[in-house]
C-alpha cells in the first residue's frame, strides 16, 4: 500500500510516499492511523492528520484497499 505525503507528514517520514509493508495488515483507515503512529511518533506531535481516499477525506471506519489513491494531509494553516 502506497500513501501519498504532503507538507510536514513529508518533513516527518522523510519521503514523497510512504511504503506500508502488507505485513502491518491494514483494512481501515483507522488501523493505518494507528500503524503511522507508531512507525513514525513524531506524527503524533501534530495537532491532527487527515486521510483522504480516491481524493476524498475519509472516516475511521473507512475500508482500504491496494488499489486506492490514499494521502495523508496534516493539518492546514490558513493566513
Amino acid at each position: 500500500m502506497e500513501i501519498l505525503l504532503f507538507g510536514i507528514s513529508k518533513e516527518i517520514i522523510g519521503e514523497q510516499i510512504l511504503q506500508v509493508p502488507q505485513e502491518a495488515r491494514i483494512t481501515s483507515v483507522k488501523s493505518l492511523k494507528q500503524w503511522i503512529l507508531a512507525s513514525y511518533p513524531e506524527m503524533g506531535n501534530l495537532s491532527s492528520f487527515a486521510i483522504a481516499v480516491d481524493q476524498e477525506y475519509a472516516t475511521d471506519e473507512r475500508l482500504l484497499a491496494d488499489n486506492q489513491e490514499i494521502a495523508l494531509l496534516p493539518p492546514v494553516s490558513g493566513g
